[in-house]
């Protein structure tokens, strides 16, 4: 494991940091870069901006649960 290189397009820096994909209905793909204690209702109010919905028109999901607006990413990936 020591002294293995990182795989090719995985970064290795900044841990403060996480890369999220938002998949719409339509199949369109918008990338996010949040800290990971950042409560994900700014995640949420981003999409909604740029999509031009309320937030009472959308239903955020991961692996099939609902998004509580006030978990950050360290509590939806467990750490």
């Amino acid at each position: 494991m020591a002294g293995e290189k990182p795989k090719e397009g995985v970064k290795t820096g900044n841990k403060d940091h996480i890369n999220l994909k938002v998949e719409g209905q339509d199949g369109s793909v918008v990338q996010y870069k949040i800290k990971r204690h950042t409560a994900l209702d700014k995640l949420i109010k981003a999409c909604c901006e740029q999509q031009g919905l309320s937030m009472r028109q959308s239903r955020f999901r991961f692996d099939s649960q609902p998004i509580n607006e006030t978990h950050t990413c360290t509590v939806r990936d467990g750490g």
